[in-house]
């Protein structure tokens, strides 16, 4: 009963990650190419509060109780949209202080290698 459980939870999170939209702007801003748009994904938050709100305007006019669904996934992703700017913009300035310290490494490693002597001939 439990492996049940697990393999069907499973395969649920993988069809969530894979073909469910906000996750896939997640793992694009999650990369280190799309770190600079985790700030301007904020704003799709936006979006995603305003549907839960219309659905919950049609839920209190007599609407279908589905929607109480439809409100809950657009808050998580209002959430999850909001949490991914400030993470992101730290994951950020991580990769650029990595970034930054191999660069430094890398020159460093350079001039070690290099001889004074060389250095003062080639200049004249």
């Amino acid at each position: 009963m439990i492996r049940l459980l697990w393999t069907a939870s499973t395969e649920v999170r993988y069809f969530l990650r894979r073909y469910m939209p906000s996750n896939i702007v997640l793992d694009l801003i999650r990369t280190r190419k799309g770190l600079k748009w985790g700030v301007p994904a904020m704003l799709l938050a936006g979006p995603y509060l305003a549907t839960a709100f219309w659905c919950t305007t049609l839920i209190e006019h007599g609407g279908p109780g589905w929607l109480h669904l439809v409100v809950l996934l657009c808050i998580w992703n209002a959430l999850k949209m909001m949490v991914i700017g400030p993470v992101s913009v730290v994951l950020l300035l991580r990769a650029r202080a990595r970034e930054y310290r191999s660069q430094r490494q890398h020159w460093q490693e350079l001039s070690e290698d290099v001889p004074l002597g060389d250095l003062t001939r080639s200049a004249r």
